[in-house]
């Protein structure tokens, strides 16, 4: 294979999100838009940090990749080929061992009436991955990878602390070799050191086995440390998606650089400042056709109440859902802001 047959096989993507809508509805006229016309994709070895807070669609959005809820309308293609199309067992048996997702809560994902070599082994068995005599051989070089003492292995997981089960979730999800792995706010439960050890076993892991990652989390400095991408999400709306150097250095929507202000920092004389957001968030039931940020914007204009910015490649890579984004970084400071209460 040449040179540049070789480079455009690297550079066609591994997950390619269009339009994807998860719709739930509530009565026989009103329907929650939970994920809006969603699109970005996954290169091979790429991490994309989904952020934004709590209730703007991150987790649904990730378990409509895993085809854990059915989509609405829009296609996931995993090299190449629509998930949702997956008519023969066959084809569904490889999409459920190549693509993986790793839960916010451990405890409640994990059986609690299994050990966690049960839990560990059930993949190898459902997959059959090799040989039932060959299962115990290729279950301690999964638990040497991922750092489990083989005496944990006749543990409950209701023994275990919450890094310790966490890690036998990233186990059982690796257990069966996939390409793609859905992290859903994998460290948000576990304390500040813990959480080291979880992201970097997770980057560890990705040079190993070169796996792409989805990773969902409310936490801006984790996910920069993670990601080569980052989506800002608001309300079912991607606002804003861009390399992560470009999104810290060059932020352009009103919501992004709101977050961003909010990220912990030393006190120091350059610190950037909070931004309150004032306002009440829009329902997401039945939304009106208007930028869903405009009620808490202090950039919002009589456009923004009457129709919805589309999702513009502003520059290369950089994608930005605001009229004026242009204007967003210098009108910041005309935002209402906060310093640090050293009291």
């Amino acid at each position: 294979m040449s040179e540049n047959m070789t480079n455009a096989v690297e550079k066609k993507p591994l997950i390619e999100v269009k339009n994807v809508k998860k719709y739930f509805r509530i009565d026989k006229t009103h329907e929650l838009h939970a994920v809006d016309d969603i699109s970005f994709d996954i290169m091979p070895g790429e991490t994309v940090g989904l952020v934004g807070e709590s209730g703007c669609g991150k987790s649904t959005m990730g378990t409509v990749m895993m085809r854990l809820q059915n989509a609405t309308a829009g296609q996931v293609l995993f090299e190449g080929e629509n998930i949702f199309d997956a008519k023969s067992r066959d084809k569904d048996m490889y999409y459920r061992r190549n693509m993986q997702i790793v839960f916010q809560d451990p405890y409640s994902s994990l059986n609690p009436k299994k050990r966690i070599k049960s839990i560990l082994s059930e993949a190898y068995e459902t997959q059959k991955l090799c040989p039932r005599n060959q299962i115990e051989e290729n279950l301690e070089m999964l638990c040497d990878k991922v750092g489990i003492p083989k005496e944990m292995w006749m543990q409950f997981p209701h023994e275990l602390d919450g890094g310790k089960r966490q890690i036998v979730g990233i186990a059982r999800a690796l257990s069966v070799n996939p390409k793609f792995v859905v992290c859903d706010e994998p460290v948000s439960a576990l304390d500040v050191s813990v959480q080291a050890k979880i992201i970097n076993l997770l980057m560890d892991l990705q040079k190993e086995l070169g796996l792409s990652y989805l990773f969902i989390s409310h936490d801006l400095s984790v996910v920069k440390h993670i990601s080569h991408k980052i989506a800002v999400m608001y309300l079912g709306r991607i606002v804003e998606l861009a390399d992560k150097e470009t999104l810290f250095n060059n932020t352009l929507h009103p919501y992004s650089l709101a977050l961003l202000s909010a990220i912990p920092q030393v006190a120091t004389e350059s610190q950037v400042k909070r931004i309150v957001l004032r306002g009440d968030v829009v329902s997401p039931i039945n939304p009106k056709p208007q930028c869903r940020f405009a009620q808490r914007c202090w950039m919002a204009s009589e456009d923004c109440l009457e129709k919805e910015p589309e999702l513009t490649e502003v520059e290369p890579g950089h994608f930005v859902r605001c009229f004026h984004w242009a204007e967003s970084r210098s009108k910041a400071e005309h935002a209402e802001v906060v310093g640090i209460d050293n009291k």
